[in-house]
C-alpha cells in the first residue's frame, strides 16, 4: 500500500473496499496502529471504500522530530487524501483519532460526511497527567506504562476472557516509537476543542465506554451537548471499545452512518 507525503512525513496508508463506494477513514488512538481495526475491517467493507493509516510517529510512517499538534496531524489527513484523489469521507476516530476529527470537522467541514467521534476527549483540564506520563516514557520507555495503560484500556472482565486480543494490543503499543508517542501526547496534552464543537455541523455519533477511565462518559457527553448534530452511544467496554466489543461496536458504527 501507498506511502503519502505529508509535508516531508511519510504516511502509511491502507485502502480496500469496493473503489465504487462511499469511503470511511478510522484513525486510532495513541500508541497503536492501523492494525487496532482489524476485526471491523470486513463489515465495514461491505459498505465502504476503506482507508486506515498510521498516524505520524506510529507503525510504518515515519518519525518527524516533535511535538506534534492536532492541526499538524489534520492536515497530515487532508494530505493523504488530496494524494488519493478523494473529496469527501466519513470519519471514525477512537481516543486521539476522535480528537483530530474533532479538527477535521471544524476545519474542513467539506471534506466531511459525517464523523464518529469514539472514546474520545475535547480537552484534558489536568496538564501534569500527561506530563507525568511523557516524562515516565521519557525516562523508561513505553515498557513502563504498558501495565497500566492495559488497565486504563480493557475492563478486568474483558482482561480475563481474552487474554490473547489484550497481549496483540500491548505488543503493538511496545512496538510504538518512544519519539511519536511523546510527539503525539503533547498533541493531545496541548489541545483545547472546546471552541471548535459548535462549528463543527457534521451529524456526529459520539460513542464513550460505560468502564472507560480515560475518556469517561461526560467527556463524551459533553462533546455531544455541544455540537449542533450530535447524539450519543454508551456501550459496554473501557478505552478501545472497537476491540472489547467488537460486533457491537461495527454494528453501531454502522447503523449511524448507513441509516441516519
Amino acid at each position: 500500500m501507498p506511502k503519502i507525503n505529508a509535508d516531508g512525513c511519510a504516511i502509511h496508508v491502507e485502502v480496500e473496499g469496493p473503489e465504487r463506494a462511499p469511503v470511511l477513514m478510522l484513525s486510532n488512538s495513541l500508541g497503536t496502529n492501523l492494525h487496532m481495526w482489524d476485526e471491523q475491517v470486513a463489515p465495514f467493507t461491505r459498505h465502504f471504500r476503506l482507508i486506515r493509516y498510521d498516524r505520524r510517529g506510529h507503525g510504518q510512517s515515519d518519525v518527524p522530530k516533535g511535538p506534534y499538534t492536532m492541526e499538524r496531524l489534520g492536515r497530515d489527513v487532508l494530505a493523504m487524501l488530496d494524494a488519493l484523489g478523494i473529496e469527501r469521507i466519513n470519519w471514525c476516530g477512537l481516543s486521539m483519532g476522535g480528537m483530530v476529527g474533532q479538527w477535521l470537522g471544524a476545519h474542513a467541514p467539506r471534506r466531511i460526511d459525517k464523523l464518529v467521534l469514539s472514546n474520545t476527549s475535547c480537552y484534558f483540564s489536568d496538564k501534569s497527567i500527561w506530563n507525568g506520563r511523557i516524562k515516565l516514557v521519557r525516562e523508561k520507555g513505553l515498557a513502563g506504562i504498558v501495565d497500566a495503560n492495559m488497565e486504563r484500556w480493557f475492563s478486568k472482565a474483558f482482561r480475563d476472557r481474552s487474554p490473547l486480543a489484550v497481549a496483540r494490543i500491548r505488543e503493538m503499543f511496545l512496538a510504538t516509537s518512544v519519539d511519536g508517542y511523546i510527539a503525539c501526547g503533547e498533541a493531545v496534552r496541548d489541545m483545547d476543542h472546546r471552541p471548535l464543537l459548535a462549528q463543527i455541523g457534521a451529524p456526529t455519533l459520539v460513542i464513550a465506554g460505560r468502564h472507560d477511565p480515560a475518556t469517561t462518559v461526560e467527556a463524551g457527553e459533553f462533546i455531544a451537548q455541544h455540537m449542533p448534530d450530535a447524539r450519543l452511544a454508551v456501550l459496554d467496554a473501557a478505552h478501545i471499545a472497537n476491540v472489547e466489543q467488537p460486533q457491537v461496536y461495527a454494528d453501531t458504527v454502522l447503523g449511524f452512518l448507513l441509516n441516519d
